[in-house]
């Protein structure tokens, strides 16, 4: 097996055979990082434009939105992250097709987990030109991924995990719209809506620590659609 890279990757997992899902996950995890796994294109989709991660796993051939769609929109909004197709089909111009639609590397159905590590370690290797996210700063606004630490204005700003991985999302998600149906996955890994206030009430005590002490508000609430973090006036 390839050595762990030095930190830890968020990965986008979009496959609808669950065995294969489950496979490509418990390999990521094993190696330290932090896979998300969506059963269908657009969900895939969805998430792959909306959050941050440092490379996506796509299948060809999803239910929604097929995978070769996934990556043309991707590459349309401006994510750069690497994408590594899976397909079962071994034809070299479906190959291509899948290159030429922004897929930076594939492998064809079925694979090995040491030719997976090795192909997802290569391409981040290869795109080690992005951003380093361990520090990310909005205005007088800092959080700390590896120290998990928080601050603003210079001071040192508790919070539970919960709070800080909410944060976390907003933060990766800088200036763009995060749905209440984004954090109830992100956060909390519901993947249905348990009809409760818990993302307002998150919300809250996170604005009490990092907004309401301050003279500018940087968590935005958009009615009706969800949250946004900017320093916009």
């Amino acid at each position: 097996m390839s050595p762990a890279p030095q930190q830890a990757l968020r990965v986008l997992i979009v496959e609808d055979d669950v065995s294969t899902a489950q496979f490509i996950e418990h390999a990521l995890a094993a190696e330290g990082h932090c896979p998300d796994v969506k059963s269908n294109g657009t969900d895939g989709l969805k998430f792959a434009v909306a959050m941050s991660y440092d490379i996506v796993i796509v299948d060809r051939m999803l239910p929604g939105t097929d995978g070769l769609t996934i990556v043309k929109e991707m590459r349309r909004a401006g994510v750069a992250v690497p994408v590594l197709f899976l397909t079962a089909l071994g034809g070299i111009d479906d190959r291509v097709e899948g290159l030429e639609a922004g897929g930076d590397d594939y492998v064809v159905k079925p694979f090995a987990q040491t030719e997976l590590i090795a192909r997802v370690n290569a391409l981040v290797r290869r795109s080690s030109g992005k951003q380093d996210t361990a520090v990310m700063k909005v205005a007088d606004l800092e959080i700390n991924l590896i120290a998990r630490t928080v601050r603003r204005g210079g001071q040192d700003i508790a919070l539970q995990p919960r709070e800080f991985k909410l944060l976390e999302v907003l933060m990766r998600n800088e200036g763009k719209i995060v749905t209440r149906t984004m954090l109830l996955e992100a956060v909390w890994d519901f993947h249905f809506d348990p009809k409760t206030s818990i993302v307002e009430t998150h919300i809250s005590r996170v604005r009490d620590k990092v907004d309401r002490p301050f003279a500018q508000s940087l968590i935005k609430t958009i009615r009706g659609v969800g949250y946004s973090l900017n320093d916009a006036s």
